[in-house]
């Protein structure tokens, strides 16, 4: 059997236990699909064969001595460039790291080797993941599988885009404003951000890992029961980690085709967001297959306290703080952001430096008197219903020759945007804490896919994970990954 892409993480993770094919296989079947698809998306940036190819035979070992094997046994995976794999370059997507090896792995991708999974490489990300976009003076684009000349989205585009295409059947990635969500609505695969502390992420004396109170670590795949999966194997509490919390019953019991008892408000602009006629469109028409599950669906009119925009520059105010920490942080080991150092940094990311650190606490803090307010409006909306649902992005894609500069859109639908990511619906359930994912609905005119978001209020997970499994059972997008751009699918 050669056509291991084609198969789910959990299919291969059956195979591979029943001796049906070898870890050996299965990894070097995904090497040899990056070797060939790789040089027209630039999902990876570092692959590790060598690392990846030795624990693939520790792995057939264990499996022919039988050794008790984890759900995730001899299945590669990839990892995010912003978090570090011990032993492989971890560069965040700056010149500064380009050559760094790291030390450690995250708890996250560590808790997914510790199953069984196998790590053969890291995915591209934007410089520090600060943008919405996936470019970088030392990466270059990442691109969407659909349309080459597409952006695939940021910041864990090379995680989406590797999916998508079939070199890994899962993917390890992060999100604190929609660096999961965005990313996979463009590239057409299922990701999910979590209740925030749901996954744990111990803090470390590294200016990039800390703890922040609005970043999730999630998988990315092309199936919901894969991403689950992945998810409940991240989960859970960890002593060094505060945030963290006891997870009580796997999301895997929510996965359900099946949203009889469900209420669904639909709102095609979360509130206030210029979208594109044609993605409006495309999520609307997905709304009969909720119904088809059994939930009931409403069309609200639901406003955000404050204009969407003034909503993004808010969320852009606690990234520039986060930014700022982390160049004061990097100052104290030794590299000077803001100095000489700093020439070959993106100057969006020291702007925002710049910007964080001119804030005073004060003022900071009063930014939570109105987050206050977003939360208040998102759960008196959700006293009535079970999930909320509408686009993820309002946008049919981001074109790679802009990512590096003005990263998307200043104008959406006629009105003015900002954009660095006033053209996604993503932040707001990051500043409020609540789980949301992204299912795909469909290809726009330019055959970039386009994502439905459904998110629910904070502990609630289960509800977005049956909202996304009946999505798929009666959607059935797994036809998407037949149709790509010819281009790719050439080579």
């Amino acid at each position: 059997m050669s056509d291991f892409e084609a198969l789910t993480a959990l299919q291969l993770a059956e195979l591979v236990r029943s001796r049906a094919v070898s870890p050996v296989e299965v990894v070097q079947n995904s090497l040899d699909r990056i070797e060939r698809l790789n040089p027209a998306v630039n999902a990876f940036v570092t692959v590790c064969a060598d690392q990846a190819l030795a624990a693939a035979k520790e792995a057939e070992q264990a499996v022919l001595s039988g050794a008790e094997l984890g759900p995730l046994h001899g299945v590669p995976i990839g990892v995010k460039d912003l978090d570090p794999v011990a032993g492989v370059r971890v560069t965040r997507g700056s010149k500064i790291f380009a050559e760094e090896v790291a030390q450690d792995t995250i708890l996250c991708v560590e808790r997914l080797t510790d199953a069984g999974a196998i790590v053969v490489g890291k995915t591209n990300t934007p410089e520090f993941g600060f943008k919405a976009t996936t470019d970088s003076a030392l990466l270059g684009p990442a691109s969407t599988p659909f349309n080459l000349a597409m952006n695939a989205g940021g910041s864990s585009g090379g995680s989406a885009a590797a999916v998508a295409t079939g070199m890994v059947p899962l993917a390890q990635g992060s999100d604190a404003g929609g660096s999961l969500r965005v990313p996979g609505a463009f590239c057409g695969v299922f990701t999910m951000m979590t209740t925030f502390g749901r996954v744990a992420v111990p803090a470390r004396p590294n200016a990039f890992r800390r703890l922040n109170p609005m970043v999730c670590y999630a998988p990315l795949a092309r199936t919901v029961d894969d991403a689950v999966l992945g998810l409940d194997l991240m989960s859970g509490p960890h002593p060094r980690d505060p945030y963290s919390f006891p997870v009580g019953e796997p999301l895997a019991a929510a996965l359900s085709p099946s949203l009889a008892g469900m209420r669904i408000a639909y709102t095609p602009d979360l509130g206030g967001y210029p979208v594109e006629p044609e993605v409006e469109a495309l999520v609307r028409a997905a709304l009969p297959a909720l119904e088809e599950a059994g939930a009931e669906i409403v069309e609200v009119d639901f406003r955000l306290p404050l204009p969407a925009a003034e909503l993004t520059r808010m969320w852009r105010r606690y990234l520039s703080m986060a930014h700022a920490e982390s160049a004061e942080i990097s100052l104290r080991q030794g590299i000077d952001l803001l100095g000489e150092q700093g020439r070959v940094v993106d100057p969006g990311y020291l702007e925002s430096v710049r910007t964080g650190a001119a804030l005073s606490a004060v003022d900071f803090r009063l930014g939570d008197l109105v987050r206050t307010q977003v939360l208040d409006a998102f759960e008196d909306l959700f006293d009535g219903y079970d999930l909320i649902v509408s686009p993820v992005n309002c946008v049919a894609g981001i074109p790679n020759d802009t990512t590096r500069t003005t990263v998307g859109p200043r104008q959406v639908n006629g009105q003015d945007t900002d954009p660095f990511v006033g053209w996604s619906m993503t932040s707001p359930y990051n500043l409020i804490g609540s789980p949301a994912a992204t299912v795909p609905v469909g290809r726009a005119a330019n055959g970039v896919p386009v994502g439905m978001q459904l998110a629910a209020r904070r502990h609630h997970d289960a509800a977005v994970v049956r909202g996304a499994a009946a999505c798929q059972h009666h959607l059935d997008w797994q036809h998407l990954y037949q149709e790509f751009d010819p281009a790719l699918t050439a080579r």
